[in-house]
């Protein structure tokens, strides 16, 4: 079979490996599509993803649709349209029970944080554990199913910020997961959503899926206090100080962008005067199941899908993921 590999910077391979073999409680998977996230770019096109160095050869992608191609057990059919969980969960905390992704001891398909690593989807043929499959409506698409796992993240950190029926919620960074953070915030009942971003094509993406109000950075100005919620996608430090400052007193403004492992100069004072609340958001537990139900219940969401790339020219397809002003979501077909 056919996978990529990441060895360095810049430096990814569409090599050949023997077929894996699933054992007990696992099932053969033939990949479909894969998306590209913004830890396989950092991996491509830095070698690591925050502190997490690329130290052997990394299999990226844990954004996937794919088919059963065999199950030992018998109960998943060849040719099952299937999407994964991409988490192993740690041992059971105390206070934690609800919430076993914030557990310490687990990993993620695609990641270079343990060693070995957790090899992700980027593959022809992949085995995971019976557990993380998720089987597909049927009529739901492999490639609008490829969103379930990113979508899951924006479900999740949607939900982090409470009941926001008749709220307005503002979306800084209208990246794949920003857009995504719109829609799931139209889905919860959010009576008007608004993005920013600092280029006008992501903003034409975001008014597609729902953004009633749309600001460019640079030019347009974005008033104090004028937002309910505020949802950070971008992770640049400036852009929460303006969530901060464009948050109404007592509102809330959730990080869903991964901020880099670094001091920042960010500017907080507004937070206590407006005793505003800080969450930061991280991946998801179950939400997957609610973010397919989501994408079996529309189509509104294919647009987030701007290129589907053959897994063969990944080097063209990271390059094409990499500028916001030409892709949304890039997908990976195997």
């Amino acid at each position: 079979m056919k996978l990529l590999a990441i060895h360095a910077a810049e430096d990814i391979r569409w090599e050949d490996r023997p077929a894996p073999e699933p054992g007990d409680g696992e099932v053969r998977l033939r990949v479909r599509y894969v998306g590209i996230c913004g830890s396989d770019l950092h991996y491509y096109f830095h070698g690591k993803n925050g502190e997490y160095a690329v130290r052997e050869p990394l299999t990226p992608g844990h954004e996937l649709s794919a088919e059963v191609d065999l199950d030992p057990s018998g109960r998943l059919a060849p040719g099952t349209p299937v999407t994964v969980h991409p988490a192993r969960f740690g041992p059971s905390v105390p206070g934690l029970e609800e919430r076993p992704h914030l557990r310490a001891g687990g990993d993620y398909l695609g990641s270079a944080a343990g060693f070995p690593h957790r090899q992700g989807g980027a593959a022809e043929l992949l085995v995971v554990e019976e557990h993380m499959i998720r089987v597909l409506p049927e009529g739901l698409s492999l490639e609008r199913a490829a969103l379930a796992e990113p979508l899951a993240v924006a479900i999740h950190a949607v939900s982090l910020a409470g009941d926001l029926s008749g709220t307005r919620a503002l979306v800084i960074g209208s990246g794949p997961i920003g857009l995504l953070v719109a829609a799931a915030a139209v889905h919860a009942g959010v009576e008007l959503v608004a993005a920013s971003d600092v280029r006008p094509e992501p903003l034409e993406r975001a008014r597609a899926l729902g953004a009633a109000e749309t600001f460019l950075v640079g030019t347009d100005t974005i008033e104090n206090e004028s937002f309910d919620v505020v949802f950070e996608c971008s992770g640049v430090g400036v852009a929460l100080t303006q969530a901060v400052r464009a948050a109404r007193r007592a509102g809330t403004v959730v990080q869903v962008g991964m901020l880099p492992d670094a001091e920042l100069g960010v500017n907080l004072a507004p937070m206590l005067a407006k005793e505003l609340t800080l969450r930061g958001a991280f991946r998801f537990s179950s939400e997957i199941d609610d973010a397919v139900a989501m994408l079996a219940s529309t189509d509104a969401l294919d647009t987030v899908v701007s290129h589907v790339v053959p897994a063969a020219d990944a080097v063209s397809a990271f390059a094409v993921a990499r500028d916001s002003s030409a892709s949304a979501k890039v997908l990976l077909a195997l």
